[in-house]
Parts: structure tokens; sequence; C-alpha cells
């Protein structure tokens, strides 16, 4: 945080008493990025797309003209991501901003000091506030405080199927809208498309096979009652489930994630899948550049897929291969979307945080803030307009160029995203649902984030647990019942019991501080 303080003495110093009264008003975020100097380095996932040269350089010539200071990315493989992230904020290296998220290594920075306070800094930047909705500002700070950035291109998040449309209708499958039906599809085309996988697993996955959040991709009985969550501690890879009437009884009650009978059904549905050829055997080894370019080629006949408007975009290098290709979004809830209000905590997936020990917070947020400019938002997520793309009307694109940016790693602004050319009406209609948070049901700890530092050694132990000895189950590559003992038993060793009872204090008095 000290190049915070240099930068706010710096501007102090220059303003005089017209500037400091500006920088009480709207004039702040003018004044700080007019101060500003040197590179703005973002820790971003991916590797760096095509033409970024060329994009940099023109962004950088915009930056440095307005605020005196530009932008550099370094990509990282997704498969090294994560811990090589955690590694530079630990080592103190000197960046400014990275993605960051629960499901990496967020909360954890965040109890070690790590990250920047963002605490009331968005409302000093005008572009960027405008661009972040404060109902998204409430769902994602934790206890009073903002971490990080949010980015979203929707209201909520619900991951589901995208298969193709092509072959479910060569085969007699209109629309799938139930769990029955999309499992008839798989053994079908296992049955009649020599060739083709019936659905794609990746190493990066895992959990989301069968652990609610609120659904799990073959988890059935999530499909059908979308209404659970699920919580960790930061490094334990332990995921509980709380009980149902935690709300009215003021009591959490969580249980680790095999006591759940939805979960041990889809860990059984996984494993005769994985028998019966329906998932690809490598899954558990496999990265998601892999197999994004296998189902492109029409290998897979269905594919993981998000609420985030972005499926469609496979189409392109897939129709190249497979001409009549066509997609459609199957969300297996049972009953029509209008009927389904599945729980969200609204936490964003994806964070921008700030590097508290070796970053400039005034910098990384006058990025931010010039990010949330239509043009420089669509200069970096899409590349050179005429080049890398071109408008379709006022919210489409339609891409020219193999350009593609982790754009959800940094600038993702719901109000800025656009559309894909390529974006099917099955995509759009799951799109739209997903932009109104009046759609679903907020969970009862939807602001909760445990903190694990009581229980770090514990979590440190147990995280290597669920590596070793869960992961196979998420797969389908072992006997369910040996590996549930094997889990259960490593657990308790472990320290479950440790874990289960911290994890409950903090729950209890996240219900009581609610209830005031």
């Amino acid at each position: 945080m000290e190049n915070f303080r240099i930068n706010r003495r710096h501007f102090l110093a220059m303003a005089g008493a017209t500037g400091i009264a500006a920088a009480t008003s709207g004039g702040l975020s003018r004044a700080m990025a007019q101060s500003l100097s040197g590179t703005s380095l973002a820790i971003l996932p991916s590797e760096a797309p095509s033409n970024w040269k060329a994009v940099l350089e023109k962004a950088n010539a915009a930056l440095q003209a307005e605020h005196g200071f530009t932008l550099d990315a370094q990509f990282i493989n997704w498969s090294q991501y994560g811990q090589q992230a955690l590694l530079k904020f630990t080592a103190g290296a000197q960046f400014d901003s990275a993605l960051q998220a629960l499901w990496l290594n967020m909360a954890q920075l965040q109890q070690d000091g790590a990250l920047a306070d963002l605490t009331g800094q968005i409302d000093k930047w005008p572009n960027l506030k405008a661009q972040i909705s404060p109902k998204l500002i409430e769902s994602n700070t934790w206890n009073g405080k903002l971490w990080g950035i949010p980015q979203v291109n929707s209201a909520a998040r619900v991951q589901h199927f995208s298969i193709r449309q092509d072959l479910a209708e060569k085969h007699g499958f209109g629309e799938i809208t139930d769990y029955d039906t999309l499992e008839r599809f798989f053994y079908t085309i296992k049955e009649k498309e020599d060739g083709i996988t019936p659905y794609s697993m990746v190493a990066s996955s895992h959990w989301i096979y069968a652990i609610p959040t609120p659904t799990a991709m073959f988890n059935q009985h999530s499909w059908e009652n979308p209404y659970t969550m699920q919580y960790l501690f930061a490094g334990s890879g332990l995921r509980f489930l709380f009980a149902k009437d935690a709300a009215t009884t003021g009591s959490s009650s969580p249980i680790p994630f095999w006591e759940d009978e939805g979960v041990i059904a889809a860990l059984r549905k996984i494993r005769q899948y994985y028998n019966d050829g329906i998932v690809n055997a490598d899954g558990m080894n496999v990265d998601r550049a892999t197999i994004d370019s296998q189902f492109q080629a029409g290998r897979f006949a269905s594919n993981w897929s998000m609420t985030d408007g972005t499926a469609s975009n496979q189409l392109v290098n897939l129709q190249r291969n497979v001409p009549e290709a066509r997609l459609a979004q199957v969300l297996p809830f049972g009953k029509p979307l209008s009927e389904v209000k599945p729980v969200q905590t609204f936490q964003a997936d994806n964070m921008v945080v700030v590097n508290a020990n070796g970053g400039d917070l005034d910098r990384a947020l006058a990025l931010q803030d010039w990010l949330s400019v239509r043009e420089n938002h669509d200069l970096i997520e899409y590349g050179i307009e005429g080049t890398d793309w071109e408008p379709v009307g006022d919210n489409g694109i339609k891409q020219l160029s193999q350009y593609a940016f982790p754009g959800y790693a940094l600038l993702w602004r719901s109000g800025l995203e656009r559309r894909s050319s390529f974006m099917t009406e099955s995509e759009k209609k799951v799109f739209d649902w997903a932009q109104n948070y009046d759609n679903f049901t907020t969970d009862t700890f939807a602001s909760f984030v445990p903190d694990v530092s009581p229980v770090r050694e514990a979590a440190a132990a147990m995280n290597n647990v669920i590596i070793q000895h869960a992961n196979p189950l998420f797969f389908g590559v072992a006997d369910v019942d040996a590996q549930l003992d094997k889990l259960k038993s490593a657990a308790d060793a472990a320290g479950l019991d440790v874990l289960q009872a911290e994890m409950e204090k903090q729950a209890n008095a996240y219900l009581a501080s609610r209830a005031k």
C-alpha cells in the first residue's frame, strides 16, 4: 500500500487548495490519473491473443497521452495460473493487478494481507462506477469490505451443457429440457455415432460434475432442485453444504459433500458414464484448450457451458470442420426457465484484485476506469476494429480474426459486452434470462466467506486429501464405494472435525449477524 500513499501525497502537493476541493468531489480520479506514470502490469490467464502487439501499441498510445502510464500483461497458461499467481503475491512481485476468485486463492490472499482494500474506491472513478451495479458491489463485499472488482457480463451464472443440436435432431431429439432426455441423448450418441464421445470432461472442472453450486453437471437432483450452494475454506478443497432451514433455525449444520445423497448419486452416475464411454477416459488429465479444440473438431457431442453468452463462439471453428454443426444450450431443470428460480450468491466468479505489496492502487484503478469506456474496452477485448472485428448493430460483433482476449480477467462490464453475431437463438434465450436478478433467489449465505486462518493447517492437509482421494471420484476413474472409504478415512485423519466445527461456528455467527 506504500505506493498508494506516495501517489496521494504527490497529488496533494501538486493540487493546491482548488485541486484538493476538486479531489473531494468528482475531480479526484482525473487528478490522480494525471499524476501517474510507469507501467500497469496485469497478471492474466491463458495465452497472449493474436495481434496482441499491435493492440497493445494502440492502447498504450492512448493511455500514455491521457494518463501518463502504459499497460502490460503477463499471460500464464491456465494449467499453471493458480499456483504461479499465488507465488507472485507471496513473493512480493511488482505488478498492479491480477485475476483472482474464491475458486482460486482470493480468500487466502485477502486473509494474508496481500490484496488492497477497494472499499469506497470505485466511487472515485466515474467511468468504472457507471458500469458496476450497486447490487454487484453489495454481493461481492465481505464483512463490509470490497477486495476486488467483479468481472461479470450477466446477473447470474449457471453452468450447463452446450450440445450438438444437429446430432440431437438427427436422432429424433428436439429441444432437451430434462435430465432423463439428456441422458438418452448421451447413450444414443455413444451407440450410433462412431468417433464421437457424448460429453467432454476436463481436468480443471473436477468438483463441478457432482457438487451443486446450485447445479452440478451430472447431479440430477441439483437440476430438479437448484437450491443448494457449496462453501469451503480457502485452500482446503473441501466443500460443505448447509442445512436448508438454516435461515429459520439459526443453525448452519454443515456437512461435507459426501454426506449429500444427490452428490453420491452423481458420483455413481459419473462412474457409470466412465465405464460406458459416455465421457472421455482422459478427463482427469486433459486441459480446457485441448478439449475445446477437440470439440471444435467434432469429436464430442456436448461440452461444459456457462450463462455468459460465449458458448456460441465455438461455432466458428466447429463449422469449419463440421459445416452442418449447430449448437443449443441445455439447462435440464425439467421445467421452463420462467418457472425456475435457482439460488445464487451473486458473487462474481472472477475478480480483478490489486496487489497490496507490490502494486500501485491508483494506477490499477485508473486502468479499470479507462477500460470502462466503450472504445477502450472494445480495443482490448476484441482487438482492432476492421482488422480483428467489426460491429453488428448497436452491441453485436462479428469476429474477423482469431484474436481472443480473456476479458473476464480484466475488463468484463455487463453494459459493454458485445454479443457475437454467431450467438444462437438458444443461447440468446439463456443469456437474456441470466441478465435479470429477479430470475434468481439469493442464497441464505450469499455474502459469507469463511476465514481459513484458525484452521489453516487442517485446510492444507485436507487439500491434499481432496486431490488424492476425491478427484478420482469426480472423473469416475475409481469404484465409488471403495474410493469413498479411502476419502472419508483420509479426511478424518486430516482434521475433518476441526474444519467442520470451525465452519459451523463461523456460519452460525454469520446467520446471527444477518438476523440483527
